[in-house]
């Protein structure tokens, strides 16, 4: 007699199993935790912007539930801050270091493959939940977000919980799991904002076609779902509102400090039709690749596009051949909710005008996986059928080849197994095709072949994601390719629109010594601070202080930190990054004047006079990311900050880097 199961072990594993499911199972589990955490320690601050949030949070509580990049709460990260908290409580717990904070990421991988696998199998039995998580732990995408610290790991596990969760209303109509979805979505929304709101599409459309109860009371409790999903995001908006600007942090990433503008304006409108204001990206590179395609180009197509062919192709069967179910189907609504999310969520990636990066589309993961996973098994019970045959092949057939092209972008990369992955596939497809005819562990030979190839190039990509560091704010997975925008950057990065970056293709401070066209704000050169990282595949070609954390030297370091205590800050900077660096080489607080961007207007110039008058700063650092006309709409404080104490300080360059004392009687 077996042991009752406990726990997870209820919603992973079913009653009466077959033994190969639990051992299969925990091995898919505990390869994806090594492949998700096994030297982490190399990727260090990994995004050195949300790590220098994290510090602040495990230090004050203010700066905890607001997302503070400083413990003396300036300003803002430019997201909602539930990512933050996960990793501010293990720093809080286990102390600061890259460890700490990733390893909270390396986990929420692990619970979202084991969730999808816990969602895939109830419709469509656990060797499709098995290969559906195992097709999303390998999206060289995800492997490297569920190794970083941005947001988007959380945002990620929450969505899948939504599918499960609507999944489980439309097998019994309750209204409590029609609710907990809103939940979920809503909580998905302080991870990332808006874009937890693409799934709510998918959410509602299955539950209103396929939900048990009558039309009416289906409406009702989308309605209460509705509900749900604002009260669960809208009480930090409301809190955030109505407490006093002067009592809380400026909001980053907005130009009138407000979180509803954030997440409207930069956050929301402005990334699909690419109004955001402050951005300085390079709006021309963003335009120049917006349509269908783009998840297919050079830079998005390794990280995410191996399967989506095939996904596409096994949606459409497999809504074929359950068109004429009965309206409740549960494996027609899975389809539903999977396939819209891919959909909505693909061509809103590919249209979007705004900032986008390549790592946004692990967004994708789950729903690729899912559906390919869903659609093979449906056509694979049916390959006796002339059409369910033909489709499955043409998807497995179809995979080969967009491998084939996706390994030769890199060509010094596993150039053995580019072919073998194309004869491979095309052989697994023709044995689809006759398998009614060949005996049944051939069958199942053809199968695993197929297995096997479709998932080789992914999984290559996927090792050589993790064995690689990442660092700083665009970071990509898998080796360089051809036709790829340099070092790991995508087109119109944040903040960076490729080599030149800036505004207007120019570099502004940041990737250059000093401040303004590459100079100090006085005219010297060499600091130190601006130098690009050597370390990890997002800093080649990128810009140190606006998209890689600034390299703090050690007699810098010691200078920051004597009399600390006697201010509120021990130093301000120019852009979120560049205050980074110093601020978890210090664990002090460092004031990031004007944001991420450096175009935020925060502080004003008079307030932070005001700040130098009351001796509240120690030293202002040059140099530092800003775009000196205020980039896309947003403001130019830090430009002129930067003038005044040029104009009124003695700057002195210690270790390389030009430091101000702001507690001397100046010039």
């Amino acid at each position: 007699m077996t042991a009752p199961r406990t726990g997870a072990a209820r919603w992973l594993l079913g009653r009466h199993d077959a033994p190969w499911i639990r051992p299969s199972l925990y091995a898919l589990l505990l390869t994806t935790a090594v492949l998700y955490i096994w030297g982490l320690g190399a990727s260090g601050w990994a995004n050195a912007f949300y790590s220098a949030a994290v510090q602040a949070g495990s230090e004050s509580w203010t700066a905890f539930f607001f997302g503070s990049s400083d413990a003396a709460n300036a300003i803002t990260v430019d997201k909602t801050p539930a990512a933050l908290w996960i990793m501010a409580l293990s720093v809080r717990i286990f102390g600061l270091s890259s460890w700490s904070i990733l390893v909270p990421q390396a986990l929420l991988g692990v619970a979202t493959t084991g969730l999808l696998f816990a969602t895939v199998r109830r419709g469509f039995g656990p060797a499709a939940g098995l290969l559906a998580g195992a097709i999303s732990a390998l999206t060289p995408v995800a492997v490297l977000m569920f190794r970083f610290n941005n947001p988007d790991a959380l945002l990620v596990l929450l969505m899948v919980g939504g599918a499960y969760s609507i999944l489980r209303a439309v097998e019994s109509g309750a209204t409590k799991w029609v609710v907990l979805t809103g939940v979920l979505v809503g909580f998905a929304f302080l991870a990332k904002q808006l874009q937890a709101l693409l799934v709510v599409p998918a959410f509602g459309l299955a539950y209103l076609i396929a939900g048990p109860p009558k039309l009416g009371k289906r409406i009702v409790q989308l309605l209460l779902a509705l509900v749900a999903m604002v009260a669960s995001a809208g009480w930090y908006i409301g809190i955030v509102e109505l407490v006093p600007t002067s009592m809380r942090p400026y909001i980053g990433g907005s130009q009138n400090n407000s979180l509803l503008e954030l997440t409207l304006g930069y956050n929301g409108l402005g990334r699909l039709n690419g109004e955001e204001s402050g951005s300085v990206g390079n709006a021309s590179a963003r335009l120049s690749e917006v349509g269908l395609t783009r998840l297919f180009n050079s830079a998005q197509g390794g990280q995410i596009s191996w399967l989506l062919p095939a996904a596409l192709i096994l949606l459409v069967a497999g809504l074929v051949i359950t068109a004429r179910r009965a309206r409740t189907d549960t494996q027609r609504a899975a389809l539903i909710v999977w396939g819209t999310w891919l959909l909505v969520t693909g061509l809103i990636f590919s249209y979007m005008q705004g900032i986008f990066h390549a790592y946004y589309t692990v967004a994708l993961a789950p729903a690729i996986a899912a559906v390919v996973a869903m659609g093979a098994a449906l056509l694979w019970k049916r390959r006796a059928e002339l059409f369910a045959a033909l489709a499955l092949a043409t998807a497995i057939g179809v995979t080969a080849w967009w491998s084939w092209t996706l390994l030769g972008r890199s060509s010094d990369f596993v150039p053995w197994l580019r072919l073998p992955v194309l004869i491979a596939g095309l052989l697994a497809a023709v044995a689809v095709v006759l398998s009614v005819r060949l005996t049944a562990r051939l069958a199942l030979v053809a199968a695993t072949v197929a297995a096997v190839a479709g998932l080789a190039g992914p999984a290559a990509y996927a090792v050589q994601t993790a064995a690689e560091a990442h660092t700083g704010s665009i970071p990509t997975a898998g080796p360089s390719v051809s036709g790829g925008r340099g070092g790991g950057m995508a087109p119109g990065g944040r903040g960076n629109g490729g080599p030149s970056g800036g505004q207007n293709g120019r570099t502004f401070g940041g990737g250059a010594p000093g401040g303004q066209n590459g100079r100090s704000a006085d005219g010297s050169e060499g600091a130190q601070n601006s130098r690009p990282t050597q370390t990890g595949r997002s800093s080649r070609g990128g810009n140190s202080g606006l998209l890689n954390a600034s390299e703090v030297n050690t007699q810098v370091k010691a200078l920051l930190e004597n009399d600390a205590d006697s201010y509120t800050w021990v130093a301000a900077a120019i852009g979120s990054q560049n205050a980074s660096g110093y601020q978890l080489a210090t664990e002090e607080p460092v004031m990031a004047v004007g944001g991420f961007n450096g175009t935020d207007p925060s502080p004003t110039l008079a307030q932070f006079q005001q700040y130098v008058t009351d001796g509240k700063i120690h030293y202002f650092i040059g140099g530092g990311g800003f775009a000196r006309n205020g980039g896309n709409g947003g403001s130019d404080e830090s430009g002129r900050i930067s003038e005044w104490v040029a104009a009124n300080f003695t700057a002195q360059t210690v270790g390389g880097t030009t430091l101000y004392d702001l507690t001397t009687t100046g010039k």
